[in-house]
């Protein structure tokens, strides 16, 4: 009876990706699989704590272009761990640059609380009420000239002339405030 003999670890998964490349070899997928997942979920989770749905999804999608691209590994340019961990970086910022388009502040357990006509755009509404409470918050935090002119301007719809007649201000003096607490409304907001 021949006994097969075990190649040390590094020679394992050299011929492993070897045999990837050649034979499409699922065994060898199945042990850099077994080697290389844990490393690479440690990997994105080491970089973004928590995010273990991202972590599988980068994992597999790892194994996914190693299966596809195991030809292209040349040994005597980097080390498997090198070539497999720069596939696993790749493959995070391209996580990240496709996910970060669709992120989005709003709980969309929030989206379903108040729901009253099936044609309304729930996404927009809720963006359009979480606007506005910036926009509060926002006013909120300006001195109090600087407040008493947006509303007057914007929420009561005056003209500048206007307000500055009601208000007993130079004209000159109402533009200003505005243009400051705007300026002021913008940098709160985007806190």
């Amino acid at each position: 009876m021949e006994r097969a003999t075990k190649l040390p670890c590094d020679e394992q998964r050299a011929a492993d990706i070897s045999a990837i490349a050649l034979h499409r070899d699922q065994a060898a997928l199945v042990r850099l699989f077994d080697h290389y997942v844990p490393k690479i979920r440690a990997f994105c989770l080491a970089a973004q704590p928590g995010a273990s749905l991202m972590a599988d999804d980068i994992a597999q999608e790892v194994m996914i272009r190693i299966w596809n691209k195991a030809h292209t590994y040349k040994p005597e340019s980097a080390s498997l761990n090198t070539w497999v961990f720069t596939l696993a970086r790749n493959a995070r910022i391209d996580y990240l640059r496709k996910n970060s388009r669709h992120q989005s502040d709003i709980d969309p357990e929030y989206l379903w609380q108040n729901v009253v006509d099936e044609n309304v755009d729930l996404f927009k509404d809720a963006q359009a009420q979480r606007d506005q409470e910036h926009i509060r918050q926002g006013l909120d935090k300006l001195p109090q000239d600087q407040r008493q002119v947006l509303y007057k301007v914007y929420l009561e719809g005056k003209t500048h002339k206007e307000a500055a007649e009601e208000l007993s201000l130079p004209l000159g003096t109402i533009k200003s405030r505005v243009r400051l607490a705007l300026h002021k409304l913008t940098i709160y907001i985007k806190r």
